[in-house]
């Protein structure tokens, strides 16, 4: 399996930011790690290493990069506004930085789906719906998808313009409408140990109301909210689905 770090400093977040890259060719899969963790910890939790089969075979080629959740909605003395001002910047990183990086290490029309687990899948999730012209899905794991279960109260306009369970059922451009439509959207989560497949379910019906299709997948009692969970779940979805 190729591996390679890269790295450049983002004009977005005024910082470096490295990303590495798993694989030669296949759909653009991009990781967004769960809460505070950074872009080797699908490495480090041995996600990749499960994944490495598909990798190999040319299904995809992963790109993982780093969350800035400590300098935004984890940094408990920031104020909510600062908060949200980093998060907006980290959105730009993603859609101006990363986005063109990963075209131009595949090419233009390469799909790019993206996922994560846990606040991971939020972010992944809130990509995704805002900016479907650039992305074409997303494999979202044990998340939930209101920015408030983070923000410690805090709530005002750019909460929730990336809190999908509030903005999604306001949403009447058309346009918008029919590119997130067209894209393929997975939702899994497990019942077991703090996992809310409640708050999936929710969000499955905002999705619904909408006529947005996608799927949802609730596992067992056994799944918890826990690497084992994910080192099945995403193996198993781009497998089958993809």
């Amino acid at each position: 399996m190729d591996r390679e770090i890269h790295t450049w400093y983002s004009p977005a977040l005024q910082k470096e930011m490295p990303i590495a890259i798993y694989g030669h060719y296949g759909f653009a899969l991009l990781m967004i790690p769960t809460a505070a963790a950074d872009y080797l910890e699908y490495e480090r939790f041995e996600l990749i290493e499960h994944l490495r089969p598909l990798i190999d075979q040319g299904k995809m080629k992963v790109f993982s990069i780093n969350s800035i959740n400590m300098e935004s909605w984890m940094n408990k003395p920031m104020e909510g506004a600062h908060k949200a001002i980093r998060h907006n910047q980290f959105n730009q990183y993603v859609w101006e930085e990363v986005i063109p990086f990963i075209q131009n290490t595949t090419s233009v029309e390469t799909p790019i789906i993206t996922s994560g687990a846990s606040f991971g899948a939020l972010h992944a999730m809130n990509l995704f719906l805002k900016r479907p012209d650039l992305i074409k899905g997303v494999i979202a794991m044990s998340g939930v998808y209101d920015l408030m279960e983070y923000s410690d109260g805090y709530y005002d306009e750019q909460v929730y313009f990336n809190s999908p369970i509030h903005y999604i059922p306001n949403l009447t451009d058309h346009q918008l409408l029919e590119k997130i439509r067209s894209g393929k959207i997975i939702i899994a989560t497990g019942s077991g140990n703090h996992e809310d497949p409640n708050a999936n379910n929710r969000f499955s019906g905002v999705l619904h109301s909408k006529s947005i299709p996608h799927e949802l997948s609730v596992w067992g009692n056994d799944i918890h909210h826990d690497w084992p969970t994910w080192k099945k779940m995403l193996p198993h979805f781009i497998d089958s689905r993809f």
